[in-house]
């Protein structure tokens, strides 16, 4: 009766076009009406603990920062280096296209803003190139997953507040898996391209590629800065976002000279109110968690999953399932903020790390980013193009299948995620 208050008040406001935060906060209370499993006191004290968190301070900065250098010529600079690196080789501009997804995605650490920055330049390059432009736009749609995937991410910044994890360590454990989607989506593309005779129109010259990164250089020392700062032990993970905003306030404003006054103020006022949204959905977020320690709900579940099976590869192949799911219908925030720490304690259960996990989950919830009906890169790319919904997702399903297949990977192999933090411990 309790839960069928909970989830069915939360799944009644979903329906009805409620804001994310008033779906999680009403059914509390409601519940407490009920069955009095604590104190309205302290539901609203656990409402402040959710984001009286040092680590939240990252999320807003983090945005700024990448914000900042989307605007700032970064984008054309970053594909400028990674199409000087490649070369001519077969399918040389898709291989681009994912390269400079990578490169961007360690800046912004969005996916949506991955899309629009880099399929701008890269899909009128790709369609003169003899690609067709449903590939093409669902190659770029794919990719901008990578905007969460590399690190920075904002989604590992919300799991590891959520679940008290280190965010720099989730930075760190996500590098291998980032390259190893990237490559799979660079062996999806070298076939399509090969089957086509589509070649690249450049040939690899050193000094040429040289010339790119060094052009692009004060865009490619920013990912140095956050990662090699927090594993030197310089700064946090929020003293890096800090450190990064002002370097991409230096560099966008005064070095590049592309980001005025005018529009960092815009910028600071729309992370501003993206921030206070955020902490709307983690506040209440926060408390539900609580609630449902008090009621028993994550043993329960625990024990159902258990109780199907307790090996590894199955119980993470149905959570992976169940993530799917979610990220076809739900949007990465609320996603992690609700579901990541009871299916936590499952994947803990069979002998998966808080770090794995955080990795698995982002790479899922990248899925979620691709595939219908949320499928946000997809809007993104079809609001460029003009082109039909259907037309985008089909070519670009053997490139979600990668990103399936890198995420089986992740899920069932530890040494890809916790490996490199594990090395330079």
């Amino acid at each position: 009766m309790d839960l069928l208050v909970l989830f069915g008040t939360m799944i009644l406001f979903f329906a009805i076009g409620v804001p994310i935060g008033i779906c999680l906060i009403f059914p509390c209370f409601l519940l407490l009406l009920v069955n009095p499993v604590t104190s309205a006191s302290f539901l609203a004290q656990s409402f402040y603990t959710g984001v009286a968190s040092s680590s939240m301070i990252a999320l807003p900065f983090f945005m700024i920062c990448g914000n900042i250098m989307d605007k700032g010529g970064i984008s054309k600079r970053l594909v400028g280096a990674a199409n000087n690196c490649i070369g001519g080789i077969t399918g040389s501009l898709g291989i681009v296209t994912i390269l400079a997804c990578m490169l961007f995605g360690a800046v912004s650490g969005s996916a949506v803003a991955t899309v629009a920055a880099i399929g701008a330049i890269m899909l009128p390059e790709m369609v003169r190139n003899g690609y067709d432009k449903y590939y093409a736009t669902g190659l770029c749609a794919t990719a901008g997953g990578l905007g969460i995937i590399v690190p920075p991410s904002y989604p590992m910044v919300i799991y590891g507040v959520t679940n008290n994890e280190s965010i720099g360590d989730l930075f760190i454990a996500g590098i291998v898996p980032a390259v190893l989607v990237g490559v799979l989506l660079m062996l999806v593309n070298y076939i399509y391209c090969k089957k086509r005779g589509i070649k690249g129109e450049n040939k690899f010259e050193l000094k040429t590629a040289l010339k790119g990164f060094w052009d692009a250089k004060w865009a490619l020392l920013m990912p140095v800065i956050i990662l090699g700062g927090i594993y030197s032990g310089i700064f946090t993970a929020t003293e890096a976002a800090v450190v990064a905003t002002v370097y991409g306030i230096i560099i966008g404003c005064f070095v590049y000279k592309e980001v005025t006054f005018k529009q960092l103020w815009v910028e600071f006022k729309s992370t501003a109110t993206f921030s206070g949204g955020m902490m709307w959905t983690v506040a209440p977020a926060t408390a539900i968690g609580l609630i449902f320690t008090y009621m028993g709900v994550n043993k329960a579940i625990a024990s159902f999953f258990l109780g199907i099976s307790t090996n590894t590869y199955v119980v993470m192949s149905l959570i992976i399932i169940i993530l799917f799911f979610i990220g076809m219908f739900m949007q990465t925030t609320p996603a992690i903020v609700i579901f990541s720490p009871v299916l936590l304690n499952v994947a803990k259960s069979v002998g998966v790390s808080s770090l794995q996990f955080g990795v698995v989950m982002t790479i899922a919830l990248a899925v979620g980013f691709c595939t219908p009906p949320v499928c946000a890169n997809v809007f993104v790319a079809q609001s460029m193009t003009g082109l039909p919904m259907d037309k985008i997702v089909k070519p670009a399903i053997p490139f979600i299948g990668m990103l399936i297949l890198a995420l089986f990977a992740v899920a069932f192999v530890p040494g890809l995620s916790v490996g490199l933090v594990q090395l330079l411990k």
